[in-house]
């Protein structure tokens, strides 16, 4: 027998090397800093990469998306430093062909004799098939749930027509009960209306059949004549119904049908006996002529009894009903109100939510506010004059004004009183049979009385939300730098559509020296008037570190200091840059910051993704600022923001990245003046939930203006204004200068008016170009020019360009209309 405590030998040896390279996962090795230093085949398979250009050429972080390298600065790597070891990250790998990669990643971080870290050891898992198997699972699920809702609203319809509580499904449901018990073809119900001496016709299968519509208690018409004897009449055919009901036998002529039966609904007694009380009838016909046998009369006299039954329950809920119905519609009509935060949409939710569902016509008039008197109302609309006198007279007691039935205006006016005084009136027309109940009226006085204080709270929220909002800009940078034809800055700040508090979100720019301008955009935690002082402090302390020798990692570290005494600035983050305006050249550094968007003339938008570290006063993680600089082309323009204009809860921040960058280059032509703005109206709108801000600055002069405008007037100002710092970058003279102006504007403005008469969506292009000699101008549209009025050569316009310029020609073609117009600069203009 073997010794079991002796090794096992295998018939062949592993080697240890290839255990490493073909294991099942993937292996990395990395410095401290993530540099990849060593990385086996599988890896190398899974992404594509080849190792060379792995090993000491790339860090692990530089592998990963855009958003997936913030992640790891802002939560991996801090917890793997302050934990020693991460565990089943998921991140996304790029490869070379730009696919991407899912991974499931554990790091473990090894430490020296002294402590200080030495490798990172990692390993990586492919988590495509997962990712797939998660989908099918969650889509499995989804179908599932869906499945299993369907099957309980069919139990909930269920349960609901066996319960009919309400005389409406109670009526459904006896109008539908013939059809499977006795094979009738059609089937109508008619409920009896004491009250207003009517019968009701309020159900029917076939609604075509017969005549279907109210008649009076003492009509002749069949139903009626049931209703009033309370027995059942079975009318076999055509001729019997001509010699009892004739209505009814024109009607079955008409339908084709042989047979009806007509059967009163009653409660009390049985019949024969006194006391019976008649709440409808029930009416169904046959194709042919039918004969009915005693049991199924009897179970035509038991339906009929107790349908009559239930409908006498389900008047006596009613009361209860309505008021429910007026207490669930208070209560949704609040809350609908509490949505809209504004004083004048409060007031339309409240109309539109009363026309919706319990009035025909509604109007509410405010007597505050600087907008005066404002109307929303459905129609039709009552006689406007008595209105008014209705209107006036409950304003002038405090007390409604009830309509009456016979008053001719139909309408009951309420006034809104809060605290005494009266902010406005609620006029409301209900439906006749609601009128005069004197439940009615105390629900309209209450929903009066509630709507007013809503109305009234809006209007206290709109005056602060006025005071918060100047606060907040007035804690904002009051001016930036201007009137340099080295660069050009745009600001632009949007504040939370529906939060009343101050944020967090600033911006500024300042010149350190006569030749270097400072940029910078920063986010501060919380709302609040703290977050305000802070960023205030934040703003200033900036201010006070940059100087000529600092640069922007220095100021950085400077700026964790200042955490130490004023800890709310910790995890504010920060993305700060320096521009020597000599030498174009800029140093930029990101605390946790979102990463700035530069275009460059010749090329396309691109993040500048280096100089990244961690938040202002982060105890996690490196510490260490870090800055990069580079060299930016003329035209170059650079785009700092805040994380209010790209993240959504419905998407990643990848796709936000991706769709900034898109649109950021389809503005490239737009002029600088409303570029923010415009971004934030193409991605955020008006309603967005966090703070926008955003800094955009164009450096230097391009040698070549070009600009694309939409066929908008009020673009030409944004034009103009673009135009007036190129030309003056250019040194171009004064009286050259606005004289290029004029003409440009008035050419821009005949090619919106003529070219683009009928096309809203028509495109400007304009380019010009500079010379020691001359200032050229090119205007081109691609409109139509049609009709005896639109022509160049009519009208002031042209006769201010000839004035202006000292050469224009013009070119019409079947694509568009181009003019080119040159001015002598200095002594060469004539």
């Amino acid at each position: 027998m073997p010794d079991v405590t002796q090794e096992l030998r295998l018939p062949w040896d592993d080697d240890p090397e290839d255990l490493y390279e073909h294991a099942p996962c993937g292996y990395l090795t990395t410095l401290p800093d993530g540099t990849i230093v060593r990385v086996n085949e599988t890896f190398l398979a899974w992404t594509g990469y080849v190792r060379a250009d792995l090993i000491g050429h790339k860090r692990f972080r530089d592998l990963l998306t855009p958003g997936d390298q913030i992640y790891h600065e802002t939560h991996y790597a801090p917890l793997l430093a302050m934990q020693g070891e991460v565990h089943e990250i998921a991140l996304e790998v790029v490869r070379p062909d730009k696919r991407r990669l899912p991974t499931l990643v554990n790091s473990v971080l090894e430490r020296g004799p002294t402590g200080s870290p030495r490798i990172i050891r990692t390993m990586v898992f492919n988590a495509s098939e997962r990712r797939r198997y998660e989908k099918e699972l969650l889509h499995a699920r989804r179908a599932a749930e869906a499945s299993e809702q369907r099957v309980q609203v069919l139990q909930q319809i269920v349960a609901d027509l066996a319960a009919a509580p309400t005389v409406a499904e109670v009526a459904e449901a006896v109008v539908r009960a013939p059809e499977p018990a006795f094979q009738a073809t059609s089937t109508s119900i008619y409920l009896v209306d004491a009250e207003r001496d009517q019968i009701v016709a309020v159900a029917s299968t076939d609604p075509t059949t017969g005549n279907w519509d109210d008649m009076p208690r003492s009509s002749t018409r069949a139903v009626a004549e049931v209703a009033r004897r309370g027995d059942l009449h079975v009318v076999g055919t055509v001729a019997e119904a001509e010699e009892h009901f004739p209505d009814l036998a024109e009607s079955m002529r008409r339908s084709e049908r042989r047979s009806v039966v007509l059967l009163p609904l009653t409660t009390g007694p049985a019949e024969g006996e006194t006391g019976i009380t008649v709440l409808g009838v029930l009416a169904f016909s046959f194709r042919d002529e039918r004969g009915l046998t005693d049991g199924e009369l009897r179970m035509i006299r038991l339906l009929g009894q107790q349908a009559g039954q239930a409908l006498d329950r389900a008047r006596l809920y009613d009361d209860v009903r309505r008021r429910e119905e007026r207490a669930s519609f208070m209560a949704r009509t609040m809350r609908s109100m509490e949505v809209e935060h504004r004083l004048l949409q409060r007031a339309r939710r409240l109309v539109e939510r009363m026309v919706a569902e319990i009035a025909d016509w509604a109007l509410v008039r405010l007597q505050v506010g600087p907008a005066g008197v404002v109307e929303y109302h459905g129609s039709p609309a009552p006689d406007q004059a008595k209105l008014d006198v209705r209107t006036a007279a409950a304003i002038k007691s405090g007390e409604p004004v009830f309509a009456t039935d016979g008053d001719g205006l139909g309408c009951t006016v309420l006034p809104l009183t809060v605290r005494g005084t009266v902010l406005g009136t609620l006029a409301v027309r209900m439906a006749p049979d609601r009128r005069g109940v004197e439940a009615e009226r105390k629900f309209l006085i209450d929903l009066a009385d509630r709507s007013a204080l809503a109305l009234e709270n809006a209007r206290l929220y709109e005056q602060e939300r006025a005071i918060a909002r100047t606060l907040q800009r007035s804690l904002l940078a009051d001016s930036v730098p201007g009137s340099d034809p080295r660069f050009a800055v745009e600001t632009h700040y949007q504040a939370a559509a529906q939060d009343m508090e101050v944020g967090g979100d600033w911006y500024d720019a300042f010149l350190i020296t006569a030749n270097k301008l400072a940029v910078v955009v920063g986010d501060v935690v919380g709302r609040g008037i703290e977050a305000a002082t802070t960023m205030g402090q934040l703003r200033s302390a900036i201010r006070a570190l940059a100087s000529a020798e600092n640069g922007p990692a220095r100021l950085l570290e400077g700026l964790d200091r200042f955490c130490d005494r004023v800890d709310a600035a910790r995890m504010a983050t920060v993305v700060y840059a320096e521009i020597d305006l000599l030498s174009s050249e800029v140093a930029y550094a990101c605390a946790g910051h979102l990463p700035p968007l530069l275009y460059e003339p010749a090329g396309s938008p691109q993040y500048l993704l280096q100089a990244r570290s961690a938040p202002i006063g982060s105890r996690a993680g490196d510490r260490r600022r870090v800055e990069h600089r580079m060299r930016l082309a003329a035209g170059s323009r650079l785009l700092l923001y805040t994380d209010g204009l790209i993240e959504r809860r419905n998407r990643g921040i990848d796709q936000g990245f991706e769709i900034l960058a898109r649109e950021y280059a389809r503005m490239r032509d737009a002029p600088l003046k409303g570029l923010a703005a415009g971004l934030a109206d193409t991605l955020v709108g008006k309603d967005h939930g966090d703070d926008v801000c955003m800094l955009c600055l164009t450096l230097g002069t391009e040698e070549r203006l070009e600009r694309s405008i939409g066929a908008d007037p009020l673009q030409i100002a944004l034009l103009r204004a673009d135009m007036r710092g190129w030309l003056a970058g250019h040194g171009v003279e004064t009286e050259c200068l606005n004289a290029v102006l004029l003409a440009c504007s008035e050419a821009v403005a005949n090619s919106i008016e003529h070219g683009y008469r009928d096309d809203p969506f028509g495109v400007v292009d304009v380019c010009a170009t500079i010379s020691p000699e001359t200032v050229e101008i090119r205007v081109a549209d691609r409109g139509g020019w049609r009709g005896p009025g639109n022509d160049f050569a009519r009208g002031r316009g042209l006769q201010l360009i000839y004035e202006s310029m000292d050469e224009v020609a013009f070119d019409r073609g079947d694509d568009g209309t181009r003019v080119t117009m040159r001015r002598h600069r200095g002594d060469n203009h004539d």
